[in-house]
């Protein structure tokens, strides 16, 4: 008797888009069978995409997913693929039964997250997630019903456990209920969110898992982005012993197979992809998530302010590596203040990336309205931005471009933004990109350029010079950041001891900082809170990111002690 050949379907949906996703999880049970599974496992929520947030409260959405379900295992059925086990996961229903007397109404249907096992053209199984996350980006809790039935499914002649993501995060539950099964493996069908170093914590947990239930476990995992949310794949089957025993790329679809040999055998091997390094991984990440928000908005280019300063240029080079530079639009807005030298930079970064560059002078239109108001100082600097907003904005609007915000974190931190300026943006794929994490990206991607890793042959996409001249706004005569900000690199301490680590001011006195520092940045984070509401949203890479995950009363009267 043959051993069970196991497939991890690592695939990208789309939210809502249930038809689109059927035919995807079709043609991807295609592959497998031709690879010769017995089992596809596709990841949580593969018909519906994920997260779907309260669609799930739609009736009608979930009668559409469970139509989607019903005409999947038909089709696969048809296509002489019945016998092929595909483990798919969508939106159920469970109804709750309220403490009332006999021969009252029922009570109300709740959505769950379901995996579903499909074979020879019926729904043959279905699971309910338990543990229903409420932390950080999750509201689970809230939209989703829980379940309570252990689920083991027979894949020839052996026994495979099934849960859903936060199954294993959680001790105790369905997986400790496993070894009573006697299972031979436990699959797991996830949809989590990347975060730099996030990967490590889930082949850890995944081991304790593995021991716990005498079993390798099979981590099947979502990939693409949806929103500010990115999902990075890399899908894994570990062996109790901790052992990786095969691994999916990062970052992009793939198909994962590995076979699932006797007990008693020495577990096989099969592909193991390397891991990337951290710069290569949050790039990547970055590149996924402003390619899934484009694409899954309807856009097809993008069109932001390209400055010849640092933050403009990586936001350039992220999006030619996410759509192609054809379909970047870089426009340089120059001022009576702006240099010679950034202007240069951003014709030759636009020429590297092979970009729509134009040039739209801004001094007639601050002239004009300056003319008008008769402003100075912060009101006449601001108003530069403003006016660059409104020829981004104009052009997005006559030809349909997604217009960028290339603000980083540290800028969004402290406010130094000007709102309705170069905030004005549908999305910001660096918003949680440190000002000096935004350096090393850049030198990491020129890197790449020379090392092959983007193709052969490739100019480094960056101007060294847009990496290495200090960074300036360019609002006034001789202006630079450290006018108005602390060094960068003691900044960006700072803030990632008092934003990602909640350290108050005590503590970060007896770190060492400077008092007038510690006090500056601290009243500028509090007093940024009202702009950061207006932020577009981007690509979320860190474990704490604005919009997501950090939000305090905008009037907020606490003071750090």
């Amino acid at each position: 008797m043959p051993h069970p050949r196991i497939a991890l379907a690592q695939i990208d949906t789309r939210v809502g888009d249930v038809d689109a996703n059927a035919r995807t999880v079709l043609d991807w049970s295609r592959t497998a069978a031709q690879a010769g599974a017995h089992l596809v496992v596709f990841p949580e929520m593969t018909l519906t995409g994920y997260p779907i947030e309260d669609l799930a409260l739609r009736a009608s959405f979930r009668r559409g997913a469970e139509a989607a379900l019903q005409r999947t295992a038909t089709a696969l059925a048809d296509e002489g693929l019945g016998d092929l086990a595909v483990l798919v996961g969508t939106v159920g229903e469970k109804l709750v039964t309220p403490v009332h007397e006999p021969g009252a109404p029922e009570g109300p249907r709740r959505p769950t997250n379901q995996a579903v096992l499909l074979q020879h053209g019926k729904v043959q199984v279905r699971y309910d997630k338990h543990h229903l996350p409420n932390y950080g980006v999750f509201d689970e809790y809230r939209i989703f019903a829980s379940g309570d039935d252990v689920c083991v499914i027979d894949v020839l002649g052996r026994r495979v456990g099934v849960v859903i993501c936060e199954d294993i995060w959680q001790d105790g539950g369905p997986v400790s209920q496993m070894d009573e099964n006697e299972v031979s493996l436990l699959v797991v069908l996830n949809a989590s969110p990347y975060e730099e170093g996030k990967g490590y914590q889930r082949v850890e947990l995944a081991a304790r898992r593995a021991h716990e239930v005498e079993a390798p476990v099979a981590y099947v995992n979502l990939v693409g982005a949806q929103d500010d949310l990115v999902f990075d794949g890399g899908s894994f089957v570990i062996a109790t012993d901790g052992t990786v025993l095969a691994r999916a790329p990062q970052f992009v679809e793939n198909l994962l197979v590995w076979d699932l040999l006797g007990d008693d055998d020495a577990p096989s091997r099969g592909t193991v992809a390397p891991p990337l390094s951290p710069d290569e991984e949050v790039y990547r990440a970055l590149v996924t998530g402003l390619r899934g928000y484009v694409t899954k908005n309807g856009f097809r280019s993008v069109v932001f302010g390209m400055s010849g300063g640092i933050d403009s240029a990586l936001v350039a080079a992220i999006s030619a590596d996410a759509i192609g530079g054809e379909n970047v639009v870089g426009v340089s807005m120059p001022s009576v203040y702006s240099s010679e030298h950034s202007k240069d930079d951003a014709a030759d970064l636009a020429k590297r990336i092979g970009a729509d560059y134009r040039v739209q002078p801004i001094s007639p239109m601050v002239d004009a309205f300056e003319n008008e108001l008769s402003l100075d100082g912060l009101a006449a600097e601001n108003l530069q931005a403003r006016v660059r907003g409104v020829i981004l904005m104009a052009l997005s609007n006559s030809e349909g471009h997604l217009v960028l915000a290339p603000g980083n974190k540290t800028e969004l931190a402290v406010g130094y933004s000007t709102i309705y300026g170069d905030a004005v943006g549908g999305f910001a794929p660096i918003k949680d990109i440190d000002k000096s994490r935004v350096w090393a990206l850049a030198r990491w991607r020129n890197n790449a350029a020379r090392d092959g890793v983007f193709g052969p042959d490739e100019l480094p996409p960056i101007p060294e010079s847009s990496i290495t001249k200090p960074p300036s706004a360019e609002l006034r005569p001789g202006q630079v950041d450290q006018d108005s900000l602390p060094p960068y690199e003691i900044l960006d301490e700072v803030l990632d001891a008092y934003v990602e680590n909640a350290e108050g001011r005590a503590e970060l006195l007896a770190r060492g900082f400077d008092p007038a520092v510690v006090d500056k940045v601290l009243a500028l984070v509090d007093r940024a809170e009202w702009k950061r509401r207006q932020y577009p949203p981007g690509t979320k890479v860190t474990a704490l990111a604005f919009g997501r995950d950090r939000r305090l009363p905008i009037t907020t009267r606490w003071r750090e002690p």
